[in-house]
């Protein structure tokens, strides 16, 4: 007997892992689960996620393959990462996980025994070490796997941020470092600061991204390309706004939408891009239309790991669908064509070193830039 024998076919495709990026040389599940909903405190904004539910979820994502959980020092006013690592430290599973946390946000916001909250936000070492310490502490573990910057505050310096995460590093209580939510100049000066004086730089960047807002493209994904960083886009369904006619209706029956933000009913852009999924979801043989929304950001770019959140365990799976997926660059065309986007300037002028533009093919013929593909999924019919 062999003793390397094949690794037994996972669940699903979550353990068909990936490098997390060309800077970080650890091996994620392609989904995200996402840890913002996971808890009750926030259930006037997000919907109910009592305590069972949450476990519930995590033990479908980690049955389902999944070690990839993100979440944040301030979600669910803290609850997130404590119910993470009560999940984790129940089921002796702490080492099987990859956990990102976030700092910067004032995770004491809904707590009236903390009088002065100033020390609690902000880039900061002293943010940092108050947050870092008490996500140990939540998440009942001896190190975070990454740590984000959740956003930039405009103030606190690049050299004090990079130098006080750098000592987390060398400390062993984080592993790798992402950042959020932030400018990409900022993300380049930080790194290029971080490598000339050797720091750790950023291997991840987190930020919004879905069909119908596609900023994410202009300035993050080249920057990313560069730097060698993964992306980890957040709000992929765009707020729970894909959806069908159906689903919509069957919301305003059962009442659901009481609990959920305001205007939480579709606008017209939001409608046309949901008939536009729902379609190409007919034409890959999926009923999720969801399921398309995510596997077009996958389609889209190298080291893609997009946060799918959400409270029932159906739709976690209805979303995991998306790994299934293959999409002709005819219908990926036909998803972009339903909302207008402009790549704006430097862009339109001189691309964004994907391909060649004008002014370097008149002089001569030169070749394509070689670009790292992303992953081609297995074409597979839905269930």
């Amino acid at each position: 007997m062999s003793l390397w024998p094949p690794a037994p076919q996972p669940p699903t495709r979550l353990g068909h892992y990936r490098l997390l990026s060309p800077t970080a040389g650890v091996r994620v599940s392609p989904l995200q689960l996402g840890g913002l909903s996971i808890g009750e405190n926030w259930s006037h904004v997000l919907g109910s996620m009592n305590k069972e539910s949450s476990m519930k979820l995590l033990d479908a994502y980690f049955e389902a393959g999944g070690n990839f959980i993100d979440t944040a020092n301030t979600y669910q006013d803290e609850q997130s990462e404590a119910w993470i690592g009560e999940w984790a430290e129940q089921r002796g599973i702490r080492d099987q996980l990859f956990v990102a946390t976030k700092y910067t946000t004032n995770f004491k916001r809904g707590n009236d025994s903390v009088a002065q909250k100033v020390l609690y936000v902000g880039n900061g070492s002293k943010s940092l070490h108050i947050s870092i310490e008490a996500s140990l502490g939540k998440l009942r573990t001896s190190y975070i796997d990454l740590l984000y910057v959740h956003w930039w505050d405009f103030e606190t310096s690049v050299e004090e941020v990079m130098r006080s995460l750098h000592v987390l590093i060398m400390a062993g209580k984080v592993l790798y470092l992402g950042v959020s939510d932030t400018p990409a100049w900022v993300v380049s000066k930080a790194n290029q600061y971080a490598r000339m004086n050797g720091m750790t730089p950023f291997s991840v960047y987190q930020g919004q991204w879905n069909v119908m807002s596609r900023d994410f493209e202009r300035e993050i994904i080249p920057m990313a390309r560069s730097e060698g960083m993964a992306l980890a886009p957040w709000d992929v369904l765009a707020g729970g706004k894909f959806r069908t006619d159906a689903d919509e209706e069957e919301r305003r029956k059962q009442g659901e939408y009481r609990t959920m933000m305001p205007g939480w009913e579709r606008n017209d852009k939001e409608k046309k891009v949901s008939e536009v999924l729902g379609k190409v979801a007919g034409e890959v043989g999926t009923k999720h239309l969801t399921a398309v929304a995510i596997a077009y950001l996958l389609h889209k770019a190298p080291y893609v790991f997009p946060i799918i959140g959400g409270r029932k365990v159906e739709h976690l799976h209805a979303n995991i669908e998306a790994l299934n997926i293959s999409l002709s660059e005819t219908q990926i065309d036909e998803l972009e064509a339903a909302v207008d986007f402009d790549l704006g300037f430097p862009g339109k002028l001189i691309g964004t070193g994907t391909d060649l533009r004008r002014m370097l093919t008149s002089t001569a013929h030169i070749e394509t830039p070689l670009i790292l593909k992303p992953h081609k999924p297995v074409i597979t019919k839905a269930k």
